[in-house]
């Protein structure tokens, strides 16, 4: 491989692992740092096999359209609140304190019983610290500014 080749592809990966340094979104006033599920193999996935989840980080799923969503707890680890955004992005619905699951295709879903377009999850307990009620508004920053 030839020396711009190389440097070319150094530039793309620093350049792609900065590209989500600095997405967060912010919700009952307190600023979360967010992996991204933007496609269906990042939803599936989402947070399982892992551990923990770092205070103040979460993961928030971007869903093409708005519509009734159902999330479950296959293979993870944590428990988590799970909380569900209309496209205006106001809170629609709230599932807390969800317990891990490692009984695989037979975890129960957790639905949001009202369309939603974005899906945070959050450690458990979270929601209930920040005492969200439906109608708060989920702001989005960082690359996720240029969402609709």
């Amino acid at each position: 491989m030839s020396f711009p080749r190389i440097a070319l592809l150094v530039m793309t990966l620093l350049l792609s692992g900065c590209a989500n340094a600095g997405d967060w979104v912010e919700l009952g006033g307190q600023r979360y740092k967010v992996e991204i599920a933007d496609d269906d193999a990042e939803r599936a996935r989402g947070l399982m096999f892992r551990d923990e989840l770092a205070a103040g980080t979460g993961m928030i799923f971007l869903h093409e359209r708005e519509e009734p969503q159902a999330y479950w707890m296959k293979n993870t680890r944590i428990p988590l609140d799970i909380l569900y955004f209309d496209n205006t992005r106001k809170l629609v619905a709230q599932q807390r304190d969800v317990p891990p699951c490692s009984a695989g295709n037979a975890c129960p879903p957790y639905p949001s019983n009202a369309p939603a377009r974005y899906v945070l999850e959050l450690n458990a307990g979270e929601a209930a610290r920040l005492k969200l009620q439906n109608g708060a508004v989920l702001k989005l920053g960082g690359g996720l500014r240029t969402l609709p």
